[in-house]
């Protein structure tokens, strides 16, 4: 058992990773890690510097010196991110930055690169770690892992939600089918597959409250 108290939360998009790990680090004034946004924001910046998807080592070297910094803001729901001191926090979440580093997620050296960068995170007292392969791959020995799942159907309505919330545009048939195109590609790429950790408490949110989902959660941590 590592000495620092890890709790990682996996799972596919829209199963709700992201607010029940901000608000149970919160809770257990851990830190908190959005693996989701490293890869956001590293998709950033490739693009911004024209680096080609197919330059693996140029993928790699970038990955190395990514000046990527979260932000917590009080009363806040979402983290501020700045790329290079610059703050890309809407351009991070619109569903073109999350295609684009779900195709990066599938390049071996890019992930081994960022993978050091991830287990940085581990510092007193905790870490809450969010993500896709956090129990499986980035923190294999943490003491306490989640794994929530819902429908595709589920997932993709919470989306278009949150798009409608942000006034961006959405078309429920579009991010239904992309959706389900990120879950086959992050299921099958061949590096750190999206699965449940074989230890980890699977938990179905589709048709559980966000506070049902934090108190299974924090039933888990409190034992």
């Amino acid at each position: 058992m590592p000495t620092v108290p890890v709790l990682t939360i996996d799972g596919p998009s829209g199963v709700g990773k992201g607010s029940v790990a901000r608000i149970v680090a919160g809770k257990m004034g851990w830190h908190l890690l959005d693996s989701g946004a490293i890869y956001r924001g590293f998709a950033l910046a490739a693009q911004s510097r024209n680096i080609s998807f197919n330059d693996e080592p140029g993928l790699a070297k970038l990955a190395e010196k990514l000046d990527l910094r979260f932000e917590s803001v009080e009363g806040q729901e979402l983290l501020n991110v700045y790329l290079d001191g610059e703050e890309v926090s809407k351009e991070l979440r619109t569903e073109q930055t999350a295609e684009l580093a779900s195709q990066l997620a599938v390049i071996a050296p890019l992930r081994a690169a960022l993978l050091k960068k991830q287990q940085q995170f581990e510092q007193t007292p905790g870490l809450v770690a969010d993500g896709r392969d956090m129990g499986t791959v980035v923190f294999p020995d943490a003491p306490y892992k989640i794994y929530l799942t819902a429908s595709a159907e589920e997932r993709a309505q919470r989306r278009l939600k949150q798009l409608q919330n942000s006034t961006n545009a959405g078309n429920i048939s579009q991010i239904l089918a992309e959706v389900k195109k990120r879950d086959e590609r992050d299921a099958n790429r061949k590096h750190s597959p999206l699965t449940p950790a074989r230890d980890a408490l699977i938990i179905d949110t589709t048709c559980l409250t966000i506070d049902e989902v934090i108190a299974r959660v924090m039933a888990l941590v409190e034992v």
